[in-house]
């Protein structure tokens, strides 16, 4: 399960780009908490305590506890604006949610027992379709990462969606097709063996085409001659 975060923050008492980037300058990131049929809260968050959390990899899915004041707004991060040039938090959306609220979240996938796959010890290529999962679950039991193992998987082998073995309770947010989350693809070094095992002469290579043009332009210059 996601472990909560607690974040403390202060009021803003202005808003504006003026503003904001005053804020920046101090080390502070603008920021908003929004949602569950409340009014909008403008704050302002430590720069690098919000950089320290979004360094974990885990940030977008898990519960934050934005403190304003001493009261702590039970929050899901939504959006984090970098800046184009030094990739810096410029400007955070925090969502309310209750306790046990039903939020979507996406959710890294993380792929097990490589070394147990037939296909991937053979030289096969691990195609990663989908490196996070949308999924629907209660805010109290979001989980980390998402494990597929991949024990017993040949070349040409898919991961589907409803392979994925899922904690209890957490679904998938599309359900209406069974998605491929990964393939085991051949090697590039297996794919060239098939095409030189293609019959010869049938189809000449540029190389050949730029060889007999060359012949056929000596036989005629020496007819010439």
């Amino acid at each position: 399960m996601s472990e909560q975060l607690t974040l403390p923050a202060e009021a803003r008492d202005r808003a504006g780009k003026g503003a904001s980037r005053a804020l920046r300058r101090e080390g502070r990131v603008p920021a908003v908490v929004y949602g569950d049929k409340q009014e909008p809260l403008s704050v302002h968050v430590e720069e690098k305590l919000l950089a320290k959390m979004l360094s974990t990899g885990h940030f977008m899915n898990s519960v934050v506890m934005v403190e304003v004041g001493g009261k702590p707004n039970r929050t899901l991060p939504k959006d984090v604006q970098f800046h184009p040039v030094t990739s810096r938090p410029v400007h955070v959306d925090f969502l309310r949610i209750g306790e046990h609220s039903k939020v979507t979240v996406a959710v890294p996938v993380r792929f097990d027992n490589e070394e147990a796959s037939p296909g991937l010890k053979r030289g096969g290529v691990l195609n990663i379709v989908q490196h996070d999962l949308e999924l629907v679950c209660d805010a109290a039991e979001i989980p980390d990462e998402i494990h597929i193992d991949l024990t017993g998987l040949e070349i040409g082998d898919s991961i589907h969606i409803s392979q994925v073995k899922l904690p209890k309770g957490v679904e998938s947010a599309i359900d209406d097709r069974d998605f491929t989350v990964a393939t085991v693809v051949a090697p590039s070094a297996m794919k060239q063996t098939e095409e030189e095992a293609a019959p010869e002469g049938e189809v000449p290579t540029v190389g050949e085409e730029e060889a007999e043009g060359e012949t056929s332009g000596e036989a005629e210059g020496g007819e010439e001659a």
